[in-house]
């Protein structure tokens, strides 16, 4: 309590309930770039010929002065190439298109796709965003963590896997979902990510897409809908429009 000229004046503890037992997660990545050892502009970069002949017929498809359009194919075949994007590379990716080094840097730092640090041989990222938080994408964090042995936003210690917590990754009806580079692997528990985790570090490639025998994004429990064949051609409309002959028998 306290005295002001007027009144006295009570202070009155405020209460705040939290709404959700997820951890909270920030951002590891800095907007600002720091030189250090392996990410300097000191550090050459070049397109290898295959890499620069794609990306020169990519540049031809836009007007002449429009080249920065093909700054994402430019980033892709970076990051294609080496498995990440240094300084040095936007530099290079600057200079090939004549467009400032300031958007290349606007563009690098605004996409989440481009990865401003090593993350190692394999990106493995996990899904948190609501669908799959539903169906125990904490549980599937914290299982790729023991498997790589690394945290998210860490490389192991072999440098062998980086582990990155994302965002929605377009495949909410085959929640959870773990993205390794540009595979995904859905429906996924804890025994297929160890199972998934195991087969890369044994050389192999672990099939990829829903893990519990699903095709696609059926329902889990079978068809409901479009269980026969289509109706063919000319179905259901009036013989006075178009074609009068009767409709081809449907399949059985």
């Amino acid at each position: 309590m306290f005295v002001n000229r007027f009144k006295v004046v009570q202070k009155i503890p405020q209460i705040v309930r939290n709404f959700s037992c997820s951890k909270n997660l920030l951002s590891e990545e800095l907007f600002v770039h720091r030189d250090s050892n392996d990410n300097n502009p000191q550090i050459p970069f070049e397109f290898t010929e295959a890499n620069m002949t794609r990306l020169c017929a990519i540049i031809q498809n836009y007007p002449q002065g429009c080249q920065r359009s093909a700054i994402s194919a430019a980033m892709d075949i970076v990051q294609r190439q080496i498995g990440w994007i240094p300084i040095s590379a936007m530099h290079k990716v600057a200079e090939v298109l004549s467009i400032p080094r300031m958007r290349v840097y606007e563009w690098a730092t605004f996409y989440t796709m481009c990865k401003r640090r090593y993350r190692g041989k394999f990106n493995v990222k996990v899904c948190v965003t609501t669908p799959c938080m539903l169906r125990g994408s904490d549980v599937i964090l914290q299982a790729v963590e023991e498997a790589t042995c690394c945290c998210a936003g860490s490389l192991s210690a072999d440098r062998m896997f980086g582990v990155d917590v994302v965002q929605c990754q377009g495949a909410c009806a085959n929640a959870p979902v773990l993205v390794v580079d540009d595979d995904y692997y859905e429906d996924v528990n804890v025994c297929d990510v160890h199972n998934i985790i195991q087969t890369l570090k044994s050389g192999g490639i672990p099939p990829c897409g829903p893990q519990s025998g699903r095709f696609a994004a059926e329902p889990i429990t079978g068809l409901t809908t479009l269980c026969g064949c289509p109706p063919s051609p000319g179905f259901g409309i009036q013989a006075g429009l178009g074609d009068a002959s009767p409709p081809l028998p449907r399949c059985s």
